[in-house]
């Protein structure tokens, strides 16, 4: 593309399901090429669909598509239709995402990427055959702290990496009372906090030590049921239903706790979990290496904590770096630091990857292999905690 006298490529963008991910995902839609002008690629907001009419003609108004529909073949088998964004509950993903890849359209898929290790399988490869760009909303990776740590890690600043330790913990479901949400549910979710949450932390190590060998895990359920809630919507932890109201059993797990060995003899542990009373999106990582250290909370997404081995004696210890426009995406987001990026920052950012990686002819990360390597560490988590045993993952 010239830059001087062309303007950017149009690719229509297909979205399905009209939650608050779709919420997310329209806003990166329309943000990206503010942000990151020239952009690589436009994307055009084509068509939303939703299995609920009313919900999917208020999608199309509100996320600004051009037109809805109740059918999410109506997507797949639009000859108009470059972008397959798959914002849908998990147990759907799989049957989308491979029809979506045979029809020759690229795929944007939330996370988990399936229900099972088989169904990834499918997924990764139907797209590797059909040469489709995909990408796995693991959208807190591109958090440009975050980017700042893979640099520093890249760049050797803390030497051989020695242990990760990370936590994903949040409260929403710690109520008794709250909603049976979809996520409660294991032939629609696949698995609880470990697939919900822990898996981003999980795709958190995999990006800045390396692929894991083998876990020992444990998982706990705390409320064994919960009251069914009306409608289709997902309230997670935003309404507490009436002691009266019928309750029905949770089949996944409320609490995974792991430990880790890496291939590259790297130890970590995770914990997760949405039964932690006052911590809201609690996602960290502290990661000791032979020269320094670097430390991350989400919640504080603009500060990276950084301790160097050569620093003086008295002057060691942990000090702050605010991200801004002299680090990761800092020429697209904002021009001094510490003015403060959100959650759509981090799509936004997400969303011009994957449409560079589409306009440069390369693949985004992380992909469906990626998606398809998560899960393959989640199905070793889930049997180790049955057995109670370490367990490789490959």
């Amino acid at each position: 593309m010239d830059q001087n006298n062309a303007s950017p490529k149009k690719m229509n963008v297909g979205l399905i399901g009209a939650g608050f991910m779709a919420k997310a995902h329209s806003i990166a839609y329309a943000g990206m090429p503010m942000f990151f002008w020239p952009a690589p690629i436009i994307p055009v907001k084509k068509m939303i669909v939703d299995m609920n009419e009313a919900i999917a003609r208020e999608a199309k108004d509100k996320f600004a598509f051009e037109s809805y529909s109740t059918d999410w073949h109506d997507v797949v088998n639009n000859p108009e239709i470059d972008v397959v964004d798959i914002c849908t509950p998990n147990n759907v993903h799989a049957e989308i995402a491979i029809a979506a890849a045979k029809a020759g359209k690229h795929i944007i898929c939330e996370k988990p990427l399936a229900l099972t290790v088989d169904q990834a399988r499918e997924m990764y490869l139907t797209a590797k055959e059909n040469n489709i760009k995909t990408l796995v909303a693991f959208n807190y990776r591109k958090t440009p702290a975050v980017q700042l740590a893979k640099k520093y890690i890249e760049e050797g600043a803390i030497g051989e990496i020695l242990d990760f330790r990370g936590t994903y913990l949040q409260d929403w479901s710690a109520d008794p009372e709250s909603p049976l949400s979809w996520r409660f549910q294991k032939n629609i979710c696949g698995s609880g906090a470990l697939g919900d949450i822990g898996t981003h932390v999980v795709d958190m190590l995999r990006f800045l030590v390396g692929d894991f060998k083998k876990v020992n895990a444990r998982t706990a359920t705390y409320i064994p049921e919960r009251p069914v809630q009306s409608g289709l919507t997902d309230s997670l932890g935003n309404a507490r239903l009436n002691k009266d109201t019928p309750k029905k059993a949770v089949d996944v797990d409320d609490q995974c706790m792991f430990m880790i060995e890496c291939e590259n003899g790297a130890f970590g542990s995770i914990e997760a979990t949405r039964n932690a009373w006052g911590r809201n999106n609690y996602i960290t990582f502290e990661i000791h290496g032979t020269l320094g250290s670097l430390y991350f909370n989400y919640e504080r997404r603009d500060e990276l904590q950084v301790c160097f081995a050569s620093d003086p004696d008295d002057r060691r210890g942990f000090r702050t770096i605010y991200t801004g426009p002299n680090h990761p995406y800092g020429n697209g987001l904002w021009p001094i630091p510490a003015l403060g990026i959100g959650y759509t920052e981090t799509k936004i950012v997400e969303c011009y990857d994957f449409f560079n990686a589409i306009a440069n002819d390369t693949q985004a990360s992380p992909n469906f292999e990626d998606g398809y390597e998560i899960e393959l560490i989640s199905g070793a988590i889930l049997k180790s905690a049955q057995t109670h045993t370490w367990v490789d993952v490959h």
